[in-house]
């Protein structure tokens, strides 16, 4: 790990809006970039989070457990499941873009101490709408944090 950690982009969703930032996100991978996603949990959904709760689970009853689509509540898989959307995965670029994110609940012990960026232009403070955590809404749709 410590090897990849030299040469990637540390980023801090602690505040950030999960859509801006994913696509700011995408379009990095696309251009080569190694990024390491931390505090997952603290990214921002903008909007009210009943009628955000409630198309979710609307979404959840669509498909089949074992063959798909496949509805994460991790709140670190969502956010790689955000990104992948963004990205051409189906074409070779788009895969091996999409194997440079690292997402994580929390900062890793070996992240730790590094320096850490944020997206300035995905930040949550300028929104005057209705907005709710990450963990809030994953929580709401089944997540249970491991307590």
């Amino acid at each position: 790990m410590r090897m990849v950690t030299e040469q990637a982009t540390i980023i801090n969703a602690e505040g950030l809006i999960l859509g801006r930032m994913a696509s700011i996100i995408a379009k990095r991978l696309l251009n080569g970039e190694t990024i390491i996603v931390v505090n997952a949990e603290k990214a921002v959904i903008s909007g009210k989070k009943q009628s955000k709760v409630r198309e979710a689970k609307d979404f959840l009853e669509v498909g089949h457990p074992r063959k798909g689509p496949f509805h994460y509540r991790r709140p670190d898989r969502i956010i790689r499941k955000t990104v992948r959307g963004m990205l051409p995965y189906k074409q070779p670029k788009g895969k091996q873009a999409f194997k440079r994110l690292k997402v994580f609940i929390g900062i890793p012990d070996e992240l730790r101490g590094l320096e850490m960026n944020t997206l300035e232009e995905a930040t949550s403070k300028k929104l005057t709408c209705p907005h709710f955590t990450l963990a809030e809404f994953a929580k709401e749709i089944g997540w249970t944090s491991g307590e």
